[in-house]
């Protein structure tokens, strides 16, 4: 079971700093988990430039050019931020009982180590 989630606000703990170049310490949200292989596409994180051939479209527009993109970094390199401390956190587990139209249901769900808050 994956502790990362689409849509979870990550912090990266590894790699270069900021004045470095590199990515340590920034923020932003998880929009795609590539589970196959332990990768994590996290908003505004290690940014590439991919050159992209001169086309048209059905209008006659010109794309292509050189854009930007987000590529995937690995999951040990992330850490969830815990929503309470706004620091990373581990992920824990743990069954709580929810009633829902009168019946009472034992669900899975996910906490911050650190402040115990639910995620």
């Amino acid at each position: 079971m994956a502790t990362i989630k689409k849509g979870d606000l990550v912090q990266v703990i590894s790699g270069a700093t900021e004045d470095r170049g590199g990515d340590r310490g920034k923020q932003g949200r998880v929009i795609e988990v590539l589970a196959d292989k332990d990768r994590v596409i996290v908003e505004g994180i290690n940014l590439v430039t991919k050159h992209v051939r001169v086309g048209q479209t059905q209008r006659g527009t010109k794309t292509g050019g050189i854009e930007t993109h987000e590529a995937p970094i690995h999951v040990s390199n992330v850490a969830v931020v815990d929503p309470k401390t706004k620091k990373p956190t581990r992920i824990g587990y743990r069954e709580e009982t929810v009633e829902k139209n009168g019946v009472k249901k034992t669900v899975r769900v996910r906490y911050a180590k650190k402040s115990g808050e639910k995620l």
